[in-house]
C-alpha cells in the first residue's frame, strides 16, 4: 500500500521549474534511494514531501493518515548542528516536540520512546555525554535517533553518511538497513554514494531536473542510465 504518491509534480523557484516529471509512489516499508548528479533536484523533492515547498502543478499526497508532521527528518549537517550544546537524551527527545502538541513538558512515554531509541541506535551510553563532544559518526547516530523519536513510519535522510570515514558509513548504512527490514519504517534517502544505492535500497528513483528512472533497484542496474551512472562512480573510485 502506497504511503507517499507522486502525480505529474513539478517544483520551481522564482517561476523557474527545475524539476518536473515526477510520477512514483513509496510503499509501506520500502528504502528508496533518490540520486542524481548536483543541482538534479534532489533536495527540491525532499522538501515537497516534507510540505516544505508546494508543487507548481500536479501533487504529492501522503496517504493511510500520513502526515508530514509525522515523518522523521535528518538532514545533512552544518557546523552549527555538530556543535550544540545539549546532552545526547536532549537532543534525541527533541524528536519528540512535535508530538506534544500543548504539553509543556515530555511525558514518560516521550522519554521511554527516546530511551528505547537510543537503546536500538547503540547510544544508551552516551545519553549524558554532550553532543557537540561526539565524533562524527556518534552525532549522526544521535540525529538519526532524535528522526526515529519523531515517528513510527517513514524516514526522510539527505546524505546522512557525508563526512563520515568508509568504515563508520558502512555501519551506519547497515542500521539505516536494519531500521527498514526489521522495524519496517519507510526510508526514503538522498545519496551521491551510488555504490551503497544498489547495495542497501529495495528501490531507486534517479533524477536530472526531470524523473529518469524510478523502480527496483535490480531493475535500476539493467538500465542505461543505472549502468552509465555506476560506471562513472566506478571509474572515479579509481581516480581518487
Amino acid at each position: 500500500m502506497a504511503i507517499i504518491t507522486c502525480k505529474q509534480a513539478a517544483f520551481a523557484y522564482d517561476g523557474i521549474t527545475v524539476i518536473d516529471g515526477l510520477n512514483f509512489e513509496v510503499n509501506n516499508g520500502d528504502y528508496l534511494c533518490i540520486v542524481g548528479e548536483n543541482g538534479s533536484g534532489k533536495s527540491t523533492l525532499m522538501k515537497g514531501i516534507l510540505g516544505l515547498m508546494r508543487p507548481k502543478s500536479g501533487e504529492i499526497t501522503m496517504n493511510e493518515g500520513l502526515l508530514s508532521t509525522q515523518i522523521g527528518y535528518l538532514p545533512q549537517q552544518n557546523s552549527a548542528q555538530k556543535n550544540f550544546p545539549a546532552s545526547v537524551t536532549e537532543v534525541v527527545l527533541s524528536g519528540r516536540l512535535n508530538s506534544r502538541g500543548i504539553l509543556p513538558f515530555y511525558s514518560k512515554a516521550d522519554r521511554k520512546i527516546a530511551h528505547d531509541n537510543m537503546e536500538k541506535l547503540g547510544i544508551l551510553p552516551l545519553r549524558k555525554k554532550s553532543f557537540r563532544e561526539l565524533s562524527g559518526g556518534q552525532q549522526q547516530r544521535v540525529l538519526l535517533g532524535r528522526a526515529l523519536c519523531a515517528t513510527k513510519n517513514a524516514l526522510l535522510l539527505d546524505e546522512p553518511a557525508a563526512g563520515l570515514d568508509p568504515l563508520v558509513t558502512r555501519e551506519l548504512y547497515g542500521t539505516i538497513k536494519s531500521l527498514s527490514a526489521d522495524m519496517g519504517i519507510t526510508i526514503i534517502m538522498i545519496s551521491h554514494d551510488i555504490q551503497a544505492a544498489v547495495e542497501y535500497a529495495s528501490h531507486i528513483l534517479h533524477l536530472k531536473n526531470k524523473q529518469l528512472f524510478f523502480g527496483t533497484t535490480e531493475d535500476y542496474t539493467q538500465t542505461k542510465t543505472g549502468k552509465l551512472f555506476l560506471g562513472a562512480a566506478e571509474e572515479n573510485d579509481v581516480i581518487n
